[in-house]
């Protein structure tokens, strides 16, 4: 994924509504009706590390906005926290985080970001606590397009292919789609484009926007055309088709590092490198609040279990916040796992 590698998407337009908890600090007896075990009760209650709301970043795409959403609830269920969530951008973000404008950045992609969260890691300002899956990029047919074309298996082979992916405006080339136009993704999927020699028989689309890409790439699936793209995940597109990626040379950094390049002169051919994805916080959140940081540095989601949760999101046209409470419905073994026995038995009252 890149600085904008991924389509825009609306926070939740219905975030979680805080709601403070009042300790009853003493015991009435009227009537003979004790009201101690009420005060007991509430007494118990969480207290939270921080006298304010915890600011997290609400990157523009899917996993991030859900990925907030159940933090959320467990800080404010498990933890007695109230959180907002601060719309931002990649880069911003850092920015905002090294600031102290935020609090949490859960969902860091590495390769998209190295130079500037080096920088940023070094000020002392800002720790990488958790990882939470490994990312990843990739060109990809539908699995129908591959029982169709069983020898087509590389990326390397699409030229003797290009009459299966005619393109409609050009139709004596095939058609690749890229990465959407201005995106940083886009000066890799040119120079992969280049580097494999698909110039003379395909043309390389690249979308105006994300969300131009995906309601092509939509609906040429749900049509059963054949399609041949790019796409990162996990994302609602990847998790709720039926994809199969072709294969790509082995990953060589020297040659990584060229395709990013958009000046790189002699483009050669690569895999995408894996992607780290990370959380991080400002180092004195990470003094003020040490129990919420050790919640935050186990919060890890198996890759497959991300796919499922952006399925249900892409198949419900559901907005993050009930996408959230779905995960945490249905993946309970996964995220108690983060939590002392007690705060998870809060967070399971709360759902």
């Amino acid at each position: 994924m890149s600085i904008s590698l991924s389509a825009p998407r609306k926070a939740a337009s219905h975030p979680f509504l805080t709601r403070s908890v009042l300790g009853l600090a003493f015991a009435a007896t009227l009537g003979g009706l004790s009201l101690a075990p009420a005060a007991a009760q509430a007494a118990s209650a969480p207290q939270c590390e921080l006298d304010r709301p915890m600011r997290f970043g609400g990157m523009n795409w899917e996993s991030n906005l859900v990925l907030v959403e159940v933090e959320r609830f467990i800080v404010k269920h498990g933890y007695g926290c109230q959180s907002e969530v601060l719309p931002t951008e990649t880069l911003p973000a850092l920015a905002a985080l090294q600031r102290g404008d935020l609090d949490i950045n859960s969902e860091i992609w590495l390769n998209s970001t190295l130079e500037p969260w080096t920088k940023a890691e070094a000020s002392g300002k800002v720790k990488r606590i958790g990882d939470i899956y490994m990312g990843g990029e990739a060109w990809f047919i539908p699995k129908y397009t591959a029982e169709r074309l069983p020898e087509l298996k590389k990326a390397s082979d699409l030229p003797k292919y290009w009459k299966d992916f005619k393109d409609p405006e050009e139709p004596s080339k095939g058609r690749f789609y890229g990465c959407p136009a201005g995106w940083g993704c886009e000066v890799v999927s040119t120079n992969l484009f280049k580097a494999l020699g698909l110039e003379k028989t395909f043309t390389l689309f690249s979308p105006g926007t994300g969300a131009t890409q995906k309601a092509a790439l939509t609906a040429a699936y749900q049509r059963k055309e054949n399609v041949v793209f790019y796409y990162w995940y996990p994302t609602p597109l990847v998790g709720s088709m039926d994809l199969v990626k072709l294969e790509l040379p082995p990953y060589d950094a020297a040659k990584q590092k060229c395709l990013t390049d958009p000046n790189c002169e002699n483009p050669q051919a690569s895999d995408y490198p894996e992607n780290p994805v990370f959380t991080a916080v400002t180092t004195q959140f990470t003094e003020k609040a040490p129990k919420l940081t050790a919640f935050l540095s186990k919060v890890k989601v198996p890759l497959d279990v991300m796919n499922q949760t952006m399925a249900y999101m892409e198949k419900n046209e559901a907005e993050p916040e009930p996408t959230a409470v779905w995960f945490l419905k249905n993946h309970a073994d996964i995220w108690s796992a983060w939590l002392p026995a007690d705060v998870a038995e809060r967070v399971k009252a709360a759902l």
